[in-house]
């Protein structure tokens, strides 16, 4: 997918994204391509699939929160939250997400170093004030976040431990698999309620997303 179809895409679901918040999407193909050649934080055989792979999946946070949770949205919208992205990698959810929400302030934390260099390198790059990115464990930082975010950095069982108590809303995780099994581990280990998950396939329909999941976290 080239940047105008992500743009076609990205804009029918998402009205407002300003001329800034445009240019800032189409500069993370040079961005993420130039350093993905000193740091390999994307498969290399999926680089040419930014837009789509990695910029939308990560959207997908967004995505439902607009259909499921509008009200939750609208705040991400106004601001004033502080989320947490976990695991982050080079950057993923956090920057689109970051792009997409100005006024959120997002802190992107990864325990591997030469990660945090990407995600830190791109986020100056494109002049994200609202980017804060840390080389740390999770439990090292100051809290509680009002959401958290994650992009298949573990199971849910493994995940929830390192931030359980440390969110005043939801956390909002991107994963793939056998989902119906991890969720009811997580739940019964933890007795938890109010989890829930959503095919990221019926925002995008591509094969590419058949079997993978947001799985909401409540309280």
């Amino acid at each position: 997918m080239d940047f105008d179809s992500f743009k076609e895409l990205a804009g029918s679901w998402f009205p407002g994204i300003s001329a800034q918040a445009w240019e800032r999407f189409k500069a993370l193909e040079a961005l993420y391509t130039d350093w993905n050649s000193r740091i390999n934080v994307i498969s290399r055989k999926d680089i040419d699939s930014l837009y789509d792979h990695h910029v939308l999946h990560s959207l997908a946070v967004a995505a439902y929160l607009l259909e499921r949770e509008p009200e939750v949205y609208d705040s991400w919208i106004e601001g004033g939250l502080k989320v947490l992205d976990l695991g982050t990698g080079g950057g993923f959810p956090g920057i689109p997400l970051a792009i997409l929400f100005p006024k959120v302030s997002f802190t992107l934390c990864d325990s591997v170093g030469k990660k945090t260099i990407v995600a830190s390198a791109v986020a100056e790059a494109l002049g994200l004030g609202n980017v804060t990115v840390v080389n740390a464990r999770a439990e090292t930082l100051p809290g509680p976040f009002d959401h958290i975010v994650s992009r298949a950095v573990a199971s849910l069982s493994d995940f929830y431990p390192w931030v359980r108590g440390r969110y005043r809303g939801s956390i909002l995780y991107l994963r793939g698999g056998d989902i119906a099994e991890e969720t009811g581990l997580l739940m019964s280990r933890f007795r938890l309620r109010d989890v829930s998950a959503w095919p990221v396939s019926s925002w995008l329909p591509d094969s590419y997303f058949a079997g993978k999941y947001l799985v909401r976290i409540g309280r």
